[in-house]
């Protein structure tokens, strides 16, 4: 893929509207955390999204697997893509500010170069490589707060409940390569919410009880937002980007959804992140700018 097709215009405005969608999405699942449990809001989000993008697939006409084992595939991925850190980020969220969960979520792109490092022969941890997770974690780092490492309050716990569901991210990335890549994207993110809503809905049942459905306006909006636009919507528009723009470029909406959440949040909900926060997500920025290597390369070609 060239330089001039992953930085066109209408892959940029997707990008951004991409970014945007999800930036909104920390905002709308703490909205709705505020009347609905942790497990009811995730398997809301699995449930309407999975029947969402079967809709799609019906609509295409695509055709279903019937193999076994890809089911059992998408009961994997499921657990690690959402289930995990769905299920984590939000109730981090519970204790922490939107924006700084969204800080943190860029760490994803960290543990996923690791990870793949491990398990991928063609994707081994070179040196711009490994200067960027460096940075990137000293940036993840001085955003928590080294001080709050040490500690176990609700607080740091929330911070390091983010960042393992970024680790699961990061694994999920890998078994969708090795199990899932023969299979249409559409296909594989409708399973896949299958799978996760096949396990949140009984949990949801067991731990919180029958939902209700008596809920509030903004509530409801809430969940309409992260589970039909801002995770089947959002698959459908990521689907299409990658197409256009490549899998590399994918990395800058991780950096752009941090500022919308950290907007949103500040202005909707009122919520302020110290300095601190902002440095180590400006560090972190760099050292995913490193990691991906693009600018550098057209840096070292300049005149």
């Amino acid at each position: 893929m060239t330089i001039q097709k992953s930085f066109s215009t209408r892959a940029w405005l997707e990008l951004i509207l991409l970014s945007v969608i999800w930036g909104a999405s920390f905002l709308s699942i703490r909205i709705a955390l505020d009347e609905i449990p942790v497990m009811t809001a995730v398997a809301h989000r699995v449930f309407w999204a999975a029947l969402a993008l079967w809709a799609f697939v019906a609509i295409k006409r695509l055709e279903i697997p019937r193999n076994p084992m890809i089911w059992m595939s998408f009961l994997v991925m499921g657990v690690l893509n959402n289930v995990i850190p769905f299920t984590l980020m939000a109730w981090g969220q519970l204790y922490i500010e939107t924006g700084l969960t969204s800080i943190l979520n860029a760490a994803t792109a960290l543990f996923g170069v690791i990870v793949a490092a491990f398990i991928f022969s063609d994707e081994r941890l070179t040196a711009n490589r490994a200067v960027g997770v460096l940075l990137g974690f000293c940036g993840v780092t001085i955003a928590i707060g080294i001080e709050n490492l040490a500690q176990f309050d609700l607080r740091s716990m929330a911070q390091l409940a983010v960042i393992l569901g970024t680790v699961s991210y990061a694994f999920a990335g890998a078994w969708a390569r090795k199990q899932l890549s023969h299979l249409p994207p559409q296909i594989a993110a409708a399973g896949m919410l299958t799978g996760s809503s096949l396990i949140m809905l009984p949990v949801a049942f067991w731990i919180d009880g029958s939902p209700s459905l008596a809920l509030e306006p903004r509530t409801i909006a809430a969940v309409s937002y992260y589970a039909i636009i801002a995770t089947a919507g959002a698959y459908l528009l990521y689907y299409r980007v990658l197409a256009m723009a490549g899998s590399g470029n994918l990395m800058l909406c991780t950096l752009l959804v941090a500022p919308v959440a950290i907007i949103l949040g500040a202005v909707i909900l009122g919520e302020t992140l110290n300095t601190r926060a902002f440095a180590g997500f400006a560090i972190l920025a760099i050292g995913l700018v490193i990691l991906d290597g693009r600018i550098l390369t057209v840096l070292r070609k300049s005149p």
